[in-house]
């Protein structure tokens, strides 16, 4: 089967066993393209659904089971998988009320490994550093990508390298990327300015740069919408919400969801909702100029996971939009963090750029977008104890600027059952809820 890197400006291709991150010609994005001719013959629903549930690797990684529409070209041994993937679609008809729709459902992605979406496009990166002969494997992160880089590098035996901000890096994702052995530098720059250092280090030392530009941690981020698309039942959602920092995974859902229709796996295209933070919001400012007009920003959120003010991945979220007729919000902090907090108060959980998605998903639908009778699936892309500092502090009204609808405080009492009584009598009403 074969598959080529290619550009997405200027079609040049290249084979895909070279190290390359950019066109040559004319510095375009690259794409790894498969022979979608060849696949129509030979993939369907029932080769994805005959593998649910198996015991044997690398098909039960909720990635690898779509290994045709990933990587073909591998062999199974050559695959680098912990296993990652198969996520909970959850249903959830009281956050659906709370936005607005009849139909909400989200997609967790903070069940991986190590708990973000970034591990289904490790376990690609990975197994592409390692097909390519590399032992050494760096990132810039602000905290998910690092943990995941640092988890994959350790199981498949590479040197894992993090360049990282040296403040507002949630303690949860840092202690991670030391736990799993990587090397961790600070460096006194922001996400951009270090995304650049790792560029300038792949271009002179023999070290494969696993960030999103990585065509191939893209290739594994897709899998997100196969696996969404068939727990659906291989019926496609009216809308697929997701919030953007670099945007690998709005780039990866546009690029998936038009495989899928191109091999026949759905019959539409669900439109793409890219939510962002109103502090780090290029995408959405370029949006509101039809893309004629793109100027990077000076990124502040309290969403650590797209506090990122020049993302790399911009002309294939553009594509993206375009395939699907989507569109591009922005939401505040406050609106955030509440969503976050009503996410958690389900006993799901996730980090608060999450909430994002469920914030975006209620202000589309107040301004007449997202009709109240559509389906939507939203991305959840963190674990709640990614940022538990923030989590705790957003409860104890102590983060300047946002403050809480509904409040779970710490309560103090005295060593005694009266004590603890009183508080439960007088103050049961004080627990979020919806």
């Amino acid at each position: 089967m074969d598959s080529i890197l290619q550009c997405m400006r200027c079609r040049k291709t290249y084979p895909i066993d070279q190290v390359i991150y950019a066109c040559e010609s004319c510095g375009g994005l690259l794409d790894v393209a498969h022979d979608l001719d060849a696949l129509k013959r030979t993939v369907t629903r029932a080769t994805f659904d005959s593998r649910l549930g198996t015991l044997d690797a690398p098909y039960n990684s909720g990635v690898w089971r779509y290994k045709e529409l990933i990587a073909p070209y591998l062999r199974d041994d050559q695959i680098i998988s912990r296993p990652e993937g198969n996520t909970n679609l959850y249903n959830v008809p009281k956050l659906a009320k709370w936005a607005g729709v009849e139909r909400l459902y989200l997609k967790h992605e903070g069940e991986n490994p190590t708990g973000s979406f970034k591990d289904r496009g490790m376990t690609g990166g990975v197994t592409q550093a390692r097909l390519l002969g590399m032992t050494r494997v760096a990132c810039a992160s602000t905290g998910n990508t690092s943990a995941s880089l640092a988890a994959y590098a350790a199981w498949s035996g590479m040197q894992g390298i993090v360049l990282m901000q040296n403040k507002q890096i949630a303690q949860g994702k840092l202690s991670q990327s030391i736990a799993y052995g990587a090397t961790c530098i600070r460096v006194d720059g922001d996400f951009d300015k270090n995304l650049e250092l790792v560029k300038e280090l792949s271009a002179t030392a023999d070290i494969y740069m696993l960030n999103s530009i990585n065509p191939f941690r893209l290739e594994g981020q897709k899998s997100i919408m196969f696996e969404a698309v068939q727990q659906l039942r291989w019926n496609a959602p009216d809308w697929i919400v997701v919030p953007g920092g670099n945007l690998g995974n709005s780039s990866s859902f546009g690029k998936a969801l038009w495989e899928m229709r191109e091999l026949g796996l759905i019959d539409r295209l669900p439109r793409l909702a890219i939510i962002q933070a109103e502090g780090a919001n290029p995408l959405y400012r370029a949006y509101l100029t039809e893309f004629e007009d793109y100027q990077p920003v000076h990124a502040e959120t309290i969403a650590t996971a797209i506090k990122i003010g020049n993302p790399v991945n911009y002309p294939k979220a553009v594509r993206a939009l375009e395939w699907t007729s989507g569109v591009v919000e922005q939401v505040t902090d406050q609106q955030t963090m509440e969503a976050k907090a009503l996410i958690d108060a389900q006993g799901i959980g996730c980090e608060p750029a999450s909430g994002c998605t469920l914030a975006g998903i209620k202000k589309l639908v107040e301004g007449g977008i997202i009709a109240p009778n559509e389906t939507v699936v939203g991305l959840l892309t963190g674990h709640v104890l990614k940022d538990p500092d923030v989590t705790i502090a957003y409860h104890e009204d102590a983060i300047p600027d946002i403050h809480p609808v509904h409040p779970n405080r710490i309560f103090t009492a005295d060593a005694s059952i009266g004590s603890i009584v009183a508080i439960l009598n007088g103050d049961a009403n004080s627990v979020t809820h919806l």
